[in-house]
């Protein structure tokens, strides 16, 4: 047989307690960057975040708020992080303002070292406010 031939797509636990999407295992995507059906393990820190900007192809930016302490005044400040994460065909109906858990990678990209694994709440509202109030 052919080399073409032989390869089947197949999914793989990413383990740490994330379910493999229904999607992955039963859709018919190539995607050598989805850590379900490509050739990426998940390793390193998992991050949550809202989604932020969608206009990528299979890539979204999401958003991490924080608190700042400034010991001098004794008080905190608002602060963010912006971070680029690959999105796996096997999510589909993802909205800006979702908020996602992403698991760190190898670099896919010159910005991108995360991939999406969970869609934990989503959010019709359009909003870039500071999420922890």
């Amino acid at each position: 047989k052919q080399w073409y031939q032989r390869r089947v797509r197949g999914t793989k636990n990413v383990g740490l307690g994330i379910k493999t999407p229904r999607e992955a295992i039963e859709g018919t995507y190539i995607d050598k960057k989805c850590p379900f059906t490509g050739d990426v393990a998940i390793r390193g820190r998992l991050l949550r975040g809202t989604i932020n900007n969608m206009k990528m192809k299979r890539t979204l930016t999401i958003r991490r708020d924080y608190l700042h302490y400034i010991k001098k005044y004794n008080r905190f400040e608002k602060r963010h992080k912006n971070i680029s994460a690959h999105v796996s065909p096997a999510f589909i109906d993802l909205n800006k303002g979702d908020t996602v858990l992403v698991g760190q990678c190898r670099p896919l990209s010159k910005t991108v070292r995360f991939n999406v694994l969970k869609v934990i709440a989503t959010s019709a509202a359009d909003k870039k406010k500071f999420s922890k109030f």
